[in-house]
């Protein structure tokens, strides 16, 4: 009598290497089905966005060819997650089911679903680099602050070394029917709007890989720097990677470790990208620990803000016609190529919830819908950080400048001329804010406010002011409008 199949259902982690669920299931000799669910209908989920079907597609589809070369093949189901998978136990006679486990709160209850099935069940950490559940202070309660978490992830053993691929895989007798990646209808077609996604990127496996060692071996030898650069190519992009699960966040930690071993010259940039790493950590403990994350404050009493700022103002932010050139900037990069610079994505986000006085979980919205690297737990945490409400020490206090952080990280206006051609003609000196310009300089560069180049969209030195007035009564007491410097800005979605 033939052996029963195990099922291994794939999640965010589509990639055969340093997959722990695929790893053990395949250990076991037995015929292995592995399948993917596209869950649209599950009550609560967050569907995903434009972007991230595009990359999903891709993914997938890379994904599929390299488990088929393997000798086995990906089932595609739609529906909502538990029914299927009970489908697919009862079609497929399963004795065992292996998956990795996942963050979001739908798929924490999927998982805890699962547990009622008539099936063994096996959930392996495999994309997170610490045990959230083991992650605690001295006095056993979350994290709620950035800077001790890490403190204690760094105090903590390293993660283990990845999993290799699995050598082999059998095959089962049958093979559950599915549904084809392109009957679902993920990639944009009238109109096909991906040209700058197909331009900028490469899903999948190899291609992960592949970024991970240059990561190693050369970018992070200038990422201390060049990460805060958005007119040059200083960061990793390792983010759609890893958030598809393309890649795992200790793949990525063992190759800079040994890329800081054989350059120690690289250590600062080194030590600052797994900085990056324990950030997507922490926000992945916050959604595990405070489910509601991505719709109310973490901190209660920011239930109380309004948001005054209208359906018009938004508009113009999405569009990039906001008149700050910093910020429309990254918003049209964001539009073209599914991707926003780190540093650009705080600016543009703090001007939205600060300056324009718009709900920050609208902007929040917009980034699941045009990023393809939108993560919930890191996108809640991000957009939390900025509004003011979420885990930080008095993060409200800061609100960017746009100018000075354009004339600071894009000193020379390289970004700005990239992604906003009506301005290329302006000096450097006042291309972050052409209304200061003189009248002949704008002629000059052929600039024409309001016609060619939006005038601002709001008083930056009136909203800030008013914002720091807002925040100071919803708080009951603040300190100067500067506020203090007690932690650095953390990496949005």
């Amino acid at each position: 009598m033939a052996a029963a199949p195990v099922l291994v259902w794939l999640r965010n982690d589509l990639r055969l290497s340093d997959n722990p669920a695929l790893h053990a299931a395949a250990a076991t000799g037995r015929p292995i089905v592995p399948f993917y669910i596209l869950d649209d209908a599950t009550p609560g989920k967050w569907r995903l966005g434009g972007a991230g079907r595009w990359w999903l597609h891709h993914s997938l589809h890379s994904l599929s060819r390299r488990l088929t070369r393997r000798g086995v093949a990906l089932t595609l189901r739609r529906g909502e997650a538990v029914a299927v998978v009970s489908e697919l136990i009862e079609e497929t006679g399963a004795s065992a089911l292996y998956c990795n486990r996942a963050c979001e709160p739908w798929a924490r209850c999927d998982e805890h679903c699962l547990g009622a099935l008539d099936i063994e069940l096996h959930r392996f950490a495999g994309g997170l680099l610490f045990d959230p559940e083991h992650m605690r202070t001295v006095s056993g309660t979350p994290f709620r602050v950035f800077t001790p978490f890490s403190k204690a992830c760094l105090a903590a053993p390293p993660p283990d070394p990845p999993l290799p691929a699995p050598k082999s895989m059998v095959a089962p007798a049958r093979v559950p029917p599915g549904d084809t990646l392109t009957g679902w209808g993920l990639l944009p077609v009238r109109p096909d709007w991906s040209g700058g996604l197909r331009a900028a990127w490469r899903p999948g496996e190899p291609q992960a890989q592949g970024r991970v060692a240059a990561v190693a071996n050369t970018v992070v030898s200038d990422y201390l720097g060049g990460r805060e650069r958005p007119g040059r190519a200083g960061t990793s992009r390792l983010s759609p990677h890893l958030h598809f699960g393309e890649v795992t966040p200790r793949q990525c930690w063992h190759a800079v470790q040994a890329g800081i071993a054989a350059d120690p010259a690289a250590a600062p940039g080194g030590q600052a990208f797994l900085r990056q790493l324990l950030w997507r950590e922490f926000s992945a403990h916050l959604l595990i620990h405070v489910p509601t994350l991505p719709e109310r404050p973490f901190r209660p009493r920011f239930a109380a803000m309004r948001y005054p700022g209208s359906k018009a103002m938004l508009g113009r932010w999405q569009r990039g016609r906001t008149g700050i050139p910093i910020v429309d900037a990254g918003m049209r990069e964001l539009w073209h190529t599914g991707w926003m610079h780190n540093r650009v994505r705080m600016i543009a986000a703090s001007l939205l919830v600060k300056n324009m006085r718009v709900d920050w979980r609208l902007g929040a919205a917009w980034f699941w819908d045009t990023l393809v690297d939108a993560d919930l737990a890191n996108n809640s945490a991000s957009w939390q950080w900025v509004a003011g409400s979420g885990a930080d020490a008095a993060p409200y206090f800061r609100i960017f400048s746009p100018v000075l952080q354009g004339r600071r990280y894009d000193p020379d206006g390289a970004y700005v001329r990239r992604w906003v051609p009506e301005l290329t003609r302006l000096a450097a000196s006042h291309i972050h804010a052409p209304w200061q310009a003189p009248a002949a300089v704008l002629a000059a560069a052929g600039v024409t406010l309001g016609a060619t180049y939006p005038r601002p969209c709001v008083d930056l030195g009136e909203t800030r002011r008013r914002a720091l007035a807002d925040y100071r009564a919803l708080s009951g007491s603040g300190p100067s409008a500067d506020g203090p410097k007690t932690d650095r800005p953390r990496r949005m979605a």
